[in-house]
């Protein structure tokens, strides 16, 4: 890490970028490290490949996040006029859409934050542990580093919110007893947590709940020997609902949580691709499951993937995959 620290020594035009569809962790980590670098003088900006739901808006810095596919020209200004470009909560440049191929010619330094597995070689330094509960805790160390002190209320609250969003409310196996001791030096340094959670997970609309309704009892199935389940969300569905990004936000988790359930699914229709969130617990590695048959991956227990296909086609090839791994399901 000491040519990164080296770099930062003196001032640079930094660009920090993270993955399509932002998530807590996404969002929290790069306007951490964003808060964090503009105290030492740093030009920074923070450039994502698309919109992120509304319970995300609320921490500092947000206001200047610049969204490429709403303002494409300034976004690969300064890419191209950066020095040092921060990936973070991404392993591959095919994770942030077009904004990939911009960063992939740019001459800047690449700097990986991430903790999924198998990272592709695009960077020049990487800090990476696949291990981390969230990019969030990876950050809170680069930060303690550097200077543990400027860690101030704002930028803990965006550490406190990656990482309680990626480990599952603390719920997850990756939630470690390091990570319970970030969480509580971010609470020593200002954050109020029941706020922070009331601001992510009760500022439902109507609509969203009506939707979560419906979709549970609804479109709820179970198959492999009632050991993996699965919902099924049309673009007629989710037109019914006047769906919003982040409306779908944790509702794959509802399927895992049925006694007996070892791999939950969620298949979303969009107007592009066909969507899949994979959840497991225990052995069963989504990860191998969305990479060998829906070009995604992520961690062992959460995963994601999409096909560009018709979804009566994508469900067979879905229903197909899952017949195969019945066996490893049913451990």
């Amino acid at each position: 890490m000491k040519k990164l620290f080296d770099l930062l020594s003196v001032k640079q035009n930094v660009v920090i970028t993270t993955h399509a569809n932002p998530d807590g962790d996404a969002i929290g980590s790069s306007l951490a490290l964003y808060n964090f670098l503009i105290k030492y003088d740093h030009n920074v900006n923070v450039i994502v490949p698309n919109s992120y739901p509304d319970f995300l808006t609320w921490m500092k810095g947000n206001d200047d996040v610049v969204i490429y596919s709403n303002e494409k020209e300034k976004a690969r200004s300064l890419v191209n006029h950066s020095s040092i470009i921060f990936c973070l909560d991404f392993n591959n440049l095919s994770r942030i859409n077009e904004l990939g191929e911009l960063i992939n010619l740019s001459k800047s330094v690449k700097v990986l934050i991430d903790h999924h597995l198998d990272p592709v070689k695009f960077y020049d330094i990487a800090y990476h542990n696949s291990n981390a509960s969230a990019t969030a805790e990876l950050i809170y160390e680069l930060i303690e580093m550097i200077n543990i002190d400027f860690l101030d209320k704002d930028i803990a609250e965006c550490l406190y919110t990656g990482i309680l969003t990626d480990t599952g409310s603390f719920k997850f196996p990756s939630t470690s007893s390091k990570v319970h001791r970030i969480v509580a030096d971010l609470i020593d340094r200002g954050v109020n947590s029941s706020n922070v959670n009331g601001l992510i997970y009760d500022t439902n609309s109507l609509n969203r709940l009506k939707l979560i309704g419906f979709s549970l009892s609804k479109k709820l199935k179970l198959i492999g020997n009632n050991k993996a389940a699965f919902i099924v969300l049309t673009k007629d569905d989710l037109l019914k609902f006047k769906f919003e990004k982040g409306d779908t936000e944790g509702l794959v988790n509802y399927a895992l949580s049925i006694m007996g359930v070892n791999m939950a699914t969620l298949i979303v229709e969009t107007r592009e691709k066909i969507k899949f969130s994979f959840r497991s617990i225990g052995n069963f590695s989504v990860n191998d499951f969305a990479k060998q048959n829906f070009n995604g991956g992520g961690h062992k227990n959460a995963a994601g993937g999409s096909l560009e296909d018709k979804l009566s086609v994508a469900l067979k090839k879905f229903l197909i995959a899952i017949s195969k791994n019945e066996k490893l399901l049913n451990y």
